[in-house]
């Protein structure tokens, strides 16, 4: 493509353990459906480009997000506050280039022109977004909020014609809100470490169908937009997380916590991980965890994460006292 050189920068741990892994723990979930996939990526991808930025001394970075889009505000808002002296390219806010391209037909036909091969095509111009948490699917079809989407369009998760007549049987083990064990009670696998754990539980989930969600949600630029996400292992922890916080917390700091995840969780969408509230958000949460570790068993079956029992390290719960 012309450039002098290229760096690829595998942050798949980072994401996890840094944004995943806290987003989960805290509560981090959208208009209380969406999982923030897209949203939790773009700090940490932009957290990468500013440190290689700082490295070769460049005073430019550059990003394709439209100007419709939540993308734009993370990017920049991410770059704003990593390096404010860092400034930001975005071509899809530039006349010359939104008055040559006026859609995604436009850019595939130039791709082709130039001979590069793209995935989306004329009849599936689907805007996708994947990465080891989630993908999602826009634009095309879908921006008819009425039509059903695709059944060959999803690609992490199966449809219910294919879910297994049998359950998977899973024990998670948590320290302070974040996984750091997963015991396969029916295949008696055992998986650890974070990109080990989370890939695990994206081909259970997945094959059982687990975490595909179509909503309409609010973009913060004030306009609402059709979206569908398949988010299997995310989906899984955030089950497991949320049961055994009720035996581990105070009532009242359960409350408290609920509310700051709503506050959290807008945060992440609009862009300010790393903005002073934003980090004054992820202390204040993760006070909240101190006292959430346990083991939590699952059944993972037909589309669904059916929690089985809960054991608390420092539990609430005083089974004398309720009998």
């Amino acid at each position: 493509m012309g450039a002098i050189e290229a760096v690829v920068d595998d942050r798949k741990k980072q994401f996890i353990e840094n944004f995943i892994y806290p987003s989960i723990a805290f509560g981090g979930i959208y208009q209380n459906r969406y999982l923030l996939g897209t949203s939790l990526a773009r700090p940490c991808i932009t957290e990468g480009i500013i440190q290689v930025a700082r490295h070769y001394g460049a005073e430019y970075i550059a990003h394709g997000a439209t100007g419709k889009g939540n993308d734009q505000v993370r990017f920049e808002l991410t770059a704003a506050c990593l390096d404010p002296s860092i400034k930001c390219i975005a071509p899809w806010r530039l006349p010359e280039f939104f008055n040559r391209f006026k859609g995604r037909l436009d850019l595939m036909e130039y791709a082709k022109t130039k001979g590069f091969t793209v995935a989306a095509t004329p009849k599936a111009p689907y805007s996708i977004d994947a990465n080891i948490m989630h993908i999602s699917f826009e634009s095309g079809i879908l921006e008819d909020p009425m039509a059903p989407a695709p059944a060959d369009m999803y690609q992490l998760t199966v449809g219910p014609e294919k879910w297994p007549d049998s359950p998977e049987e899973l024990s998670i083990e948590i320290e302070k809100g974040i996984p750091i064990k997963v015991t396969n009670n029916s295949t008696k696998q055992v998986i650890e470490g974070s990109v080990g754990i989370f890939s695990y539980l994206n081909d259970v989930g997945g094959r059982h169908g687990v975490g595909r969600i179509d909503i309409t949600e609010d973009r913060f630029i004030g306009m609402k937009s059709r979206g569908v996400y398949e988010t299997p292992g995310g989906t899984i922890l955030f089950q497991a997380v949320r049961d055994l916080e009720v035996v581990c917390l105070d009532r009242e700091v359960n409350k408290i916590r609920n509310s700051l995840a709503q506050t959290f969780s807008e945060k992440v969408y609009y862009g300010l991980w790393f903005s002073p509230e934003g980090s004054y958000l992820r202390r204040c949460l993760n006070l909240s965890q101190k006292l959430v570790s346990g083991k939590v068993l699952l059944h993972i079956f037909k589309g669904n994460v059916y929690v089985r029992g809960r054991a608390a390290t420092k539990s609430l719960y005083d089974q004398e006292l309720v009998r």
